[in-house]
């Protein structure tokens, strides 16, 4: 669990980069909105293994689903970015 723990603490410090240019550029292109719902996909799927898997322990492990939840908000944020401003054709100069 700590390995997958550290993938998720790793991933998911991408996404506030990518979601804060987004909001101050409003400029999206590049950004592929299939590859986002994909990996949307991979943190359900992990959602759903701790679910139907839970920790036989209490302690740290029962955290990593919040870290496949929080990671999977993130993305859906920047989904929902894209979406917003996929048709601005010029980024906005902050």
């Amino acid at each position: 669990w700590l390995f997958e723990a550290l993938m998720l603490l790793a991933f998911g410090c991408s996404w506030p980069a990518s979601i804060a240019k987004s909001l101050r550029t409003r400029f999206v292109r590049g950004k592929s909105p299939a590859f986002m719902i994909i990996v949307i996909s991979g943190y359900a799927c992990g959602i759903v293994h701790k679910l139907l898997n839970p920790p036989t322990e209490p302690g740290i492990e029962q955290y990593v689903l919040w870290l496949y939840v929080m990671d999977l908000l993130l993305v859906s944020t920047d989904l929902t970015l894209y979406f917003l401003f996929r048709k601005n054709d010029t980024p906005r100069v902050a």
